[in-house]
């Protein structure tokens, strides 16, 4: 790495700290040279390979979880900060499980569950687009596994 200012490659780290982004490492530098100081984000980069449903592989991207979840999620009760904490977490979840390719329809199951307990809208518009209802019926359906899950909930 090089200092942005004089080009040196010559620096120190002088503070390290958790960026808002749980995947991510904020650090300050100072130059040795001309001891000008910038900050740096370290972004963990995932190797992790995305099966979707054509066939085709891509890489895991947590930009694109919180592009889906912010859809799902659009006035609902659920922030864009709570949507950005759920992506890290589901991000981290995919990380422990030390696999290297994992299927869309995994990723979507994982979404739905934190969905059924965050929000019943936000998990049924995920569930719509997700499990691609092809008629009503399917609606119905899991609307009323919501509707049992939360009467569960209620009684116990």
């Amino acid at each position: 790495m090089q200092c942005p200012y004089c080009g040196h490659e010559e620096l120190k780290v002088t503070d390290s700290r958790n960026a808002l982004d749980a995947n991510a490492i904020r650090r300050r530098r100072e130059c040795l040279k001309c001891s000008r100081r910038f900050t740096t984000f370290e972004i963990v980069e995932l190797m992790i390979q995305v099966h979707k449903r054509d066939e085709r592989y891509e890489d895991f991207q947590e930009q694109k979880l919180i592009k889906g979840l912010d859809a799902a999620c659009r006035h609902t009760r659920i922030s864009h900060e709570q949507v950005r904490t759920l992506a890290s977490r589901i991000t981290t979840e995919l990380i422990e499980r030390q696999v290297r390719e994992i299927s869309t329809k995994e990723i979507g199951e994982i979404i739905m569950k934190y969905l059924k307990i965050m929000d019943t809208i936000a998990y049924i518009r995920f569930a719509c687009v997700y499990r691609r209802f092809k008629d009503i019926g399917e609606l119905m359906k899991a609307i009323q596994s919501v509707d049992e899950q939360v009467e569960y909930e209620v009684q116990k």
